[in-house]
């Protein structure tokens, strides 16, 4: 079933809306690199939409009425927002579920070392990726260390153009015969992506001699001590993420793509984030949740796992006129969900790993897949046709483009969502994002067009799925 590109039908009004939503976009990843740096500007979007603490009602005893606009942040890292619609919390919800959890290069908690003059930073990456493509790269460190006093230390080094930037090193193509022949999987050793810190050693001018032992360790030491108050121990507990440098820009000669870190899945959660913001007027009540760890399992407590959002809903029935447990159980199954995630789109230099007539392609809107997992539906949410079917009238009806995909060849494909997870308290829901090329590399590319397709999806979705 071919479907035409939205570019055909787009008008000057359209690309002019198009274009101011990408520049926000754009703003959007370059700022929020990290799931706390989205959660903090989640809640600034929210507030200035007049969005409230959902602590602050509780610690005042306020209770929640149709039109109220509330959200829940968890850890820093997790955040959910709320605008209460006129029919009972009970009879569901209309919810937009992504996540800010991006693959990236942790350091480790003991992290500091010194090897032939050189000090480097000991790391494990997060998240699947292609270790090669992490190399010889310009690298960003963003994430806060937290010392036993309870100050905690934002750290942000290498976005701007005055700040140093970081980088892994590579063998050199003269010496890397041996190398070459190796797997891709091998080519780079997870314990190989160690982060090249600093190369000058200490000297104590009042002694007026040189270190001998470890000085560029210490020099990078007394940085940090001078720079941001942090010592060596200061280090373990630390979160710490390296990422890579510099803003998200337009890609290709007609400026139609965007090129950025993280758009799996913030392209998602800003999308929906905005959709949400958008949405005034709903009579069931509109939820937008952004969550951690989704790639590495929605493991932890601020992953899809944890009982964060099942506790918040909770609290809103409590704010809303009494809570029971059977009150919430009816409230999550009631409730349809779009799990929004990306989806892979279609490379034609890679196309024998997909299959053409499932595939998603830029361009031609949001991407609906009824299933994910691998192989066999393997782990997968199967998403029912009575909700595909009322999902493709409201969106029909709205003139939204979208199409329908699977994630590569039946035994080539694989990948999991926080979908499965939400359908466990017997709600409707299916995944539905945007199509990316490079997924989880460290710059993705999207489609501006899809970008907007996704917003005035979302937004549909929230106003007429009940």
């Amino acid at each position: 079933m071919e479907k035409k590109t939205v570019w055909e039908s787009y008008s000057a009004k359209d690309k002019k809306e198009m274009e101011k939503l990408c520049g926000e976009y754009k703003a959007f990843l370059t700022r929020g690199k990290t799931e706390r740096l989205c959660t903090s500007m989640t809640v600034e979007m929210a507030e200035a939409a007049g969005y409230k603490d959902i602590k602050e009602l509780i610690a005042k005893g306020r209770s929640l009425k149709a039109g109220d606009k509330v959200y829940a942040v968890n850890m820093n890292k997790m955040v959910a927002l709320f605008r209460i619609g006129k029919e009972p919390l009970e009879k569901g919800m209309a919810i937009l579920g992504a996540h800010i959890d991006s693959p990236r290069i942790d350091v480790k908690q003991n992290p500091l070392y010194e090897d032939n003059g050189f000090a480097y930073l000991d790391t494990h990456y997060y998240g699947g990726i292609k270790k090669y493509q992490w190399v010889t790269i310009p690298l960003a460190i963003h994430g806060v260390v937290v010392r036993k006093d309870g100050k905690v230390i934002n750290i942000s080094i290498g976005e701007e153009e005055n700040e140093p930037v970081f980088c892994i090193t590579d063998l050199l193509i003269h010496l890397s015969a041996d190398n070459m022949e190796k797997k891709a999987s091998k080519v780079i050793e997870g314990e190989n992506l160690d982060i090249l810190f600093g190369s000058i050693p200490f000297t104590d001018k009042k002694k007026e001699e040189k270190e001998t032992k470890e000085a560029v360790r210490k020099n990078v030491l007394k940085l940090l001590k001078d720079k941001y108050g942090i010592e060596e121990e200061d280090l373990s507990s630390a979160e710490l993420e390296v990422v890579p440098a510099g803003p998200a820009r337009d890609s290709g000669l007609d400026s139609s793509m965007v090129l950025g870190y993280g758009q799996d899945d913030r392209i998602c959660a800003f999308t929906s984030l905005k959709a949400m913001l958008n949405v005034e007027k709903s009579d069931h009540t509109a939820c937008c949740l952004l969550v951690d760890k989704e790639e590495i399992g929605s493991v932890g407590a601020t992953g899809m796992r944890s009982r964060f959002f099942e506790n918040t809903v909770a609290e809103l029935l409590d704010l809303a006129g009494g809570h029971d447990e059977l009150k919430l159980r009816r409230c999550l199954a009631n409730s349809r969900m779009l799990s929004s995630d990306v989806s892979a789109a279609f490379d034609p230099l890679y196309a024998s790993a997909y299959e053409k007539k499932n595939s998603a392609y830029f361009g031609k809107g949001l991407v609906f897949n009824k299933f994910t997992g691998s192989r066999g539906k393997s782990g997968s949410n199967d998403a029912n046709p009575e909700f595909i079917a009322r999902i493709r009238r409201v969106l029909d009806d709205a003139g939204v483009a979208y199409q329908t995909a699977e994630l590569g060849k039946v035994d080539v494909g694989g990948g999991g969502t926080i979908a499965y997870i939400m359908a466990l308290y017997g709600m409707e829901v299916i995944d539905c994002g945007v199509a990316i090329l490079n997924m989880h590399a460290p710059w993705e590319i999207a489609s501006k067009a899809d970008v907007y397709e996704a917003v005035r999806g979302y937004e549909a979705f929230l106003k007429g799925i009940f």
